[in-house]
């Protein structure tokens, strides 16, 4: 595994709402047609806001601590060539540091959380 301690995903609220009521995340329509769930870094979940999540409301950002996924989690080559975490399993919500709003700004990027690095 990459250096990386913590990861992060970004996804629909209603979705995540259903997720808490299960006690895991199965993955959004994406991470279940490519069979992993997609994370990004903190550097990375920016950009990865603005390429798949323009524009988007009800959007939550959650933090997960990568060494509780043990060997699930891959860093695998991507965008651009850059690693990228995915999850090869369901994500336990014993996992999530903690889950914060993603708020829309007027010009349509989302404002990341302060706690973000």
């Amino acid at each position: 595994m990459s250096g990386t301690s913590v990861i992060y995903k970004i996804v629909n609220k209603r979705l995540w709402e259903e997720a808490r009521l299960k006690g895991r995340f199965d993955g959004a329509a994406i991470d279940l047609q490519d069979g992993y769930i997609h994370f990004s870094t903190a550097v990375q979940a920016r950009e990865t806001a603005a390429r798949h999540f323009a524009g988007q409301q009800d959007l939550v950002l959650v933090a997960v601590d990568a060494a509780l996924l043990g060997e699930a989690l891959r860093f695998e080559p991507s965008r651009g060539g850059d690693l990228f975490p995915h999850l090869y399993d369901k994500l336990p919500l014993s996992a999530v540091l903690w889950e914060k709003p993603l708020q829309l700004a007027e010009d349509g990027s989302h404002i990341f959380p302060e706690v973000m690095p």
